[in-house]
């Protein structure tokens, strides 16, 4: 299993930055990929960001050009640079970490990132 856990979240301006990390802990070796979604209020998660094997990266076109997803293997942390944050950004933020053989996905309990205008 893996288990993860967010930071970072908080209550920021509109304008204004924030950076979320996600510490992976348990059998990380068998992460392939590791990813940022965040919900709204409302039924639907989406996907945020993308990191996977080789460091190939992919985002939501609402964040593109704001948003920058990395890892550090080493320590096992993922974070999400926020820049230029807007008000519909506002979000419960979770990290999801997807293992393989067999697949299966792992998710944080995520933190909540409030922009206000």
């Amino acid at each position: 299993q893996v288990q993860l856990v967010e930071s970072g979240g908080g209550l920021v301006q509109a304008g204004g930055s924030l950076r979320l990390s996600c510490a992976a802990s348990g059998r990380t070796f068998r992460i392939i990929a590791m990813g940022w979604y965040r919900q709204a209020p409302g039924p639907q998660r989406e996907l945020v960001a993308v990191i996977a094997s080789g460091d190939s990266t992919n985002y939501a076109d609402s964040v593109k050009g704001r948003f920058t997803i990395s890892r550090d293997n080493a320590k096992n942390i993922l974070y999400l640079q926020m820049n230029s944050l807007k008000p519909e950004d506002t979000a419960v933020y979770y990290c999801q970490a997807r293992v393989g053989a067999p697949v299966a996905d792992y998710w944080g309990k995520g933190t909540l990132v409030t922009i206000s205008s």
